[in-house]
């Protein structure tokens, strides 16, 4: 693991930031895996800025997200499709043909995954994956459980992460309680993976991380296992490594 701690905010930025761009420029045609929460936007505006300057294109890069909410619509406003836009494609040259946020509403959940870990595949895979890590260790909606997961697949979300979440809904019954999410080795598939993360309340999900066994009880253990993964934190994030 490539591990290194930050003073801020805009330092971890623009580290993410400058391997992305740096992938992007050097192949126009990249696979990018993409995250939403609080944790990537400040990568994602050097990104805005990148282009605003001129200095790369978009138009061919595509785009995957990790996850999407079940039961509300792709246009709601706390929707990852939504969030994404906002937050990044509305700014870019991006073609919205290559943009790929999971259908968190499929006919068919399972056909549905098994479509969208395709798609991945004849992309020809992830070059570069951004991650951020829940408390309990979990990275897109891989909680902690006995097994790691496999491809992308609809999982029920726990009690905690319910209720980490509605501070973005008006009413708790609008709280989604399911989503699409791409499993663990779906996200080791990834060539290299940028992980971020900020504050103490991801101290010890940081620890289990990187000092902890590699175990489906912290889902982000896994990177261990991996041979080009970045982990780019503040001091209070790692304050118990």
């Amino acid at each position: 693991m490539d591990i290194r701690i930050f003073n801020n905010t805009e330092e971890i930025a623009q580290a993410a930031s400058e391997i992305i761009l740096n992938k992007v420029k050097s192949s126009p045609d990249a696979i990018l895996g993409l995250a939403t929460g609080a944790s990537p936007v400040a990568t994602y505006k050097k990104i805005i800025a990148a282009y605003n300057a001129g200095e790369v294109s978009f138009k061919n890069v595509k785009t995957f997200n990790l996850d999407e909410y079940c039961s509300i619509p792709a246009s709601d406003r706390n929707s990852y499709y939504t969030f994404m836009h906002e937050n990044l494609f509305n700014h870019i040259d991006i073609e919205e043909e290559n943009v790929h946020v999971p259908n968190g509403n499929p006919e068919n959940a399972e056909e549905y995954c098994a479509s969208y870990d395709e798609a991945i595949k004849n992309a020809g895979g992830i070059d570069i994956q951004v991650l951020g890590i829940g408390r309990n260790g979990h990275i897109g909606f891989n909680e902690p459980s006995d097994a790691f997961t496999a491809g992308t697949y609809k999982v029920k979300l726990t009690d905690s992460t319910i209720e980490a979440n509605k501070i973005y809904f008006d009413r708790e019954e609008e709280v989604p309680r399911e989503a699409i999410t791409m499993g663990v080795e779906s996200i080791i598939n990834a060539k290299e993976i940028i992980l971020i993360a900020e504050g103490t309340a991801k101290a010890q999900a940081i620890h289990d991380m990187i000092k902890g066994e590699i175990s489906p009880a912290c889902p982000a253990s896994i990177l261990q296992k991996h041979d080009n993964v970045h982990i780019f934190i503040d001091k209070a994030a790692a304050s118990l490594i």
